[in-house]
């Protein structure tokens, strides 16, 4: 992103000599919106010759670190973090080092004290970060701040990633057009797995500890003499003796304690900060979404059944983002990640964009997103391989239509009882004349009635042929089960219905199969990104912040994948075991 643009967003920029020097944010770090650090750029282009011959001397084959600054010279420059600073306060320390350092940290899966560990001891890190042998690094804290500034200004990671982006661009591993694949994995929240009963427990335990640090002569007269026991630690409940009837008692008793706060915080003579509290408002959604008022003016606790749906539910007070899902024989409480990567084969194999939302998101309601961020970003690519969860028909047209893209994937099949069975007369063995709006059957019957209907949010137009035509037909067993109803027809509007009828035949070709196979391949991108970084359990809470682990996460597999692009020497073959070779050789 231009300077320019970057200072429209955040103000003017103080620019301090550029002496290198490193200064600590002091009590401004971890305080994001405060103002209490401003920026000072400072260049990093050349490395000191002391850590050059040190760093070659002690690593002679090169690591990922130093194999990344050789062929991109300086990933981060200081003048591009001009819209994460405020331009005046303490001088800060150069943004560039930790936003390396956060990609190098998350490249080896290290915590922060690691990573800052990491630059004070590591040549080939200060080799990366152009610093002195005797530079002392930073303390800890600072990389907790400077994620603080991602997740605290919307779009920020996901601008990082674009800073690494073109570097690639410039250095010809990367470019638009070719072939990208995408897919998502599951992220399991940084929060404790809660039962319902343990939820509503927790939540007012919350509440009240809340109230207590805001408000505490307030809170005072409300507390009954068991609550110190009930609340005054985390709330954890095992199988209760007495089954549904002791869980449904406990629940309503923590209910008619919770109703009470809530009452009195709404009260005329209540102070109305209290009511804006995080945990009041999170206490009073929660006993909306797990309580009602019976006939008779009494709290009681909903049936499971009766809950309003997942995404609309919090499982934790401490990450209301954070929501159940369950998808095939996986269930989970957390978030989904939706990587979109680059396959070609004469450059390396990146991520290009990152998407992190709610558990309970579908995949196709990310396919547009996604081809509308890269048109963005000027990466978009000529063929874009998906699987079935993120394809229609529609997001086959709108793909060709307003960015060029072959979407390529499987369109789902019809499942009609005919075409399940594979006998009879499916949807495909009826002509349809759009220009008369009519269909005719494979006996020749034409119908009598053309409506358009609205189905699962798509547009639909439906075919009904006439009772007269449909019960003396020989052939009604094969068309339809109904025994008193003529058979009707649903089609998607013709550009639509052509595409469906078109993808459906040519993916049973195998031609279509070789096409398609390359997907499989970001499994293997996920399965990375799960093991080597970390990618599955969330380190913070909240959206936002979970949103900048999965970015970090994706930068540093792609420093992993372009290390191993540059790196050309062969790699050696493994030794077959000896069993192996006895087998080899008896065959």
């Amino acid at each position: 992103m231009p300077v320019t643009l970057l200072v429209m967003l955040s103000g003017v920029l103080t620019v301090g000599p550029s002496d290198g020097s490193l200064e600590e944010c002091g009590d401004g770090l971890g305080s994001w919106g405060v103002g209490a650090v401003s920026l000072r750029p400072r260049s990093v282009q050349r490395i000191p010759v002391r850590t050059v011959r040190t760093a070659r001397a002690a690593c002679p084959k090169g690591t990922p670190a130093m194999l990344i600054r050789d062929r991109l010279d300086v990933l981060f420059e200081d003048d591009e973090f001009v819209g994460l600073y405020p331009s005046d306060g303490k001088p800060g320390l150069s943004p560039g080092r930790p936003a390396l350092v956060s990609v190098l940290q998350f490249a080896e899966n290290l915590s922060d004290r690691a990573a800052a560990d990491a630059v004070r001891t590591r040549i080939d890190w200060k080799y990366a970060l152009g610093l002195e042998l005797e530079d002392p690094g930073f303390d800890h804290s600072v990389l907790c701040e400077f994620r603080a500034r991602l997740a605290g200004r919307d779009g920020a990671a996901d601008w990082l990633l674009q800073l690494m982006l073109d570097r690639l661009v410039e250095a010809g591993l990367l470019k638009s057009g070719g072939r990208q694949r995408t897919d998502a994995t599951h992220v399991l929240a940084a929060v404790r797995t809660l039962s319902r009963l343990e939820l509503v427990g927790e939540t007012l335990r919350a509440a009240l500890e809340e109230l207590a640090e805001a408000d505490p002569a307030w809170l005072t007269p409300l507390i009954e003499p068991e609550w110190a026991k009930r609340y005054g630690r985390r709330v954890e409940i095992g199988r209760l003796p007495g089954g549904k009837t002791a869980v449904t008692a406990r629940a309503e008793e923590f209910g008619r304690d919770g109703q009470k706060v809530l009452t009195a915080a709404w009260a005329a003579h209540t102070p109305p900060r209290l009511r804006l509290l995080p945990q009041m408002e999170i206490l009073r959604q929660v006993w909306a979404h797990h309580y009602y008022w019976d006939v008779d003016g009494l709290l009681r606790w909903r049936d499971g059944h009766a809950l309003p749906p997942a995404s609309l539910r919090f499982d934790s007070p401490d990450d209301t983002d954070a929501h159940y899902c369950v998808k095939r024989d996986t269930a989970w409480s957390g978030y989904r990640t939706y990587l979109t990567e680059t396959c070609d084969e004469e450059r390396p194999e990146v991520v290009v964009h990152v998407a992190t939302t709610i558990s309970t998101v579908q995949d196709i309601e990310l396919t547009d997103t996604i081809h509308d961020q890269l048109a963005e970003r000027q990466l978009l690519p000529a063929e874009h391989v998906v699987d079935s969860g993120y394809i229609s028909p529609a997001r086959i047209e709108r793909a060709q239509r307003v960015h060029g893209i072959t979407l390529l994937g499987p369109v789902v099949a019809d499942h009609s009882s005919q075409a399940k069975a594979g006998a009879g007369f499916g949807k495909a063995a009826f002509a349809i004349d759009w220009d008369n709006e009519r269909a005719v059957c494979p006996r020749g019957a034409t119908s009598v009635s053309w409506t358009e209907l609205r189905m699962k949010g798509n547009t639909y137009l439906q075919a009904r042929f006439a009772e007269a035509d449909c019960r003396p037909c020989p052939d009604r067993t094969k068309c339809t089960s109904s025994a008193s109803r003529p058979r009707s027809i649903a089609v998607l509007p013709r550009p639509l219905h052509q595409i469906q009828t078109r993808n459906r035949l040519a993916q049973q070709t195998e031609q279509w199969q070789r096409s398609y196979a390359i997907r499989a391949g970001i499994e293997a991108t996920l399965s990375q990104t799960v093991r080597a970084h970390g990618l599955r359990r969330s380190r913070y809470r909240g959206l936002a912040r979970t949103h900048v682990q999965h970015v970090l996460t994706a930068m540093a597999c792609n420093v992993a994948r372009i290390a191993d692009w540059i790196d050309t020497a062969p790699r050696p073959r493994r030794r077959a075991t000896h069993f192996r070779t006895l087998c080899s050789d008896t065959a």
